[in-house]
Order: C-alpha cells, then sequence, then structure tokens
C-alpha cells in the first residue's frame, strides 16, 4: 500500500467490525510441529546387558544421562530432565529410592512423547517399565521403545535435524 501524495484524497475504508475476516485478509496456516535432532540408535542388549557388565554398572548411569538428554534435544517440550536424572540416581537413597523410581516411570512418558513427536502411536508404558525394572529388563524395554523412534527416520543419522509430527 504506498502512502498518499500530499494534496491527494485517499478513498474511505470502512472499518472491520468482527465476524468474518474479509477475503483479502491474510491467512495463516497452522504452526508446523517443529524440528528436533535425531536420537542415536543403541544395541539394546548392548545397553541392556553388555555394557554395563564391562562397566560394572557405571554405562547404566550414562545410558540414563544421555536417553534424557537425546530427548530433550529431539523435542524440546518435553523439558530438560537429564541432570535431574542422574542427580535422582546418584543421591536417590535420600529419599529411600523413591525419586529414581519416580525418574524411572517419567522416563516411559517422555519416550511416549517422543513417539507422538515422531507421528507413531505411542506404545511406551511406565507401568509395563516400572514392572520390568524390578526385574531387571527395564533398560532393554525402554531402549527398545527408544529405537522405535529413530527407526521412524531410517537413513537419518544421529545428530541430524528431523522434522517432528506432533
Amino acid at each position: 500500500m504506498s502512502y498518499p501524495q500530499q494534496g491527494q484524497q485517499q478513498p474511505y475504508q470502512q472499518p472491520y467490525q468482527g465476524g468474518s475476516a474479509p477475503a483479502h485478509a491474510p491467512q495463516h496456516a497452522p504452526a508446523p510441529a517443529g524440528a528436533g535432532i535425531n536420537m542415536k540408535r543403541r544395541n539394546p542388549l548392548g545397553a541392556w546387558l553388555g555394557l554395563p557388565m564391562i562397566t560394572l554398572g557405571i554405562y547404566g548411569l550414562v545410558w540414563f544421562y544421555k536417553v534424557h538428554a537425546e530427548l530433550f534435544g529431539y523435542d524440546r517440550r518435553t523439558g530438560d530432565a537429564a541432570v535431574n536424572a542422574l542427580l535422582s540416581m546418584l543421591f536417590g537413597f535420600v529419599t529411600l529410592g523413591i525419586w529414581p523410581l519416580v525418574m524411572w516411570v517419567k522416563l516411559a512418558g517422555r519416550i511416549a512423547q517422543a513417539q507422538r513427536a515422531a507421528g507413531l502411536q505411542p506404545s511406551c508404558s511406565g507401568g509395563l517399565g516400572f514392572l520390568l525394572g524390578i526385574f531387571g529388563f527395564g533398560v532393554l524395554y525402554y531402549q527398545i521403545e527408544l529405537n522405535k523412534v529413530v527407526d521412524r527416520y531410517s537413513g537419518t543419522p544421529a545428530g541430524q535435524q528431523v522434522s517432528l509430527a506432533a
């Protein structure tokens, strides 16, 4: 729209009074869900049994931290809980082991949210993860569920930007 020159009259335009928008009004498309960083695909057996045995359990803490950090990099809406998760495992004895269990169940919710963001039907269950975790199979279950998200973007290497569906 050009501004009127001095001495020129601009035609009168009736102000917009509500109701439906005029036909010439700009239409806004729905905002995209965003983008995130693709996670690393890990061997579930290696993450569950192999590396923790070789490192005398240290890799379990590393895995728990890295999974939380990668979930935050993948979908920023989940919140950054990596340090909180690690500290809950290290100092969980203060709460008699309750807070690590809470973080373990919350991890299932984060994985389910990542599955939704990848356009998949969420299949990760906190209850099942809790029960399997009691018997020592929690890491195996959670890594299998995480690999579903990574497999959704097959061919995209870890650390590359991917689009989120929801």
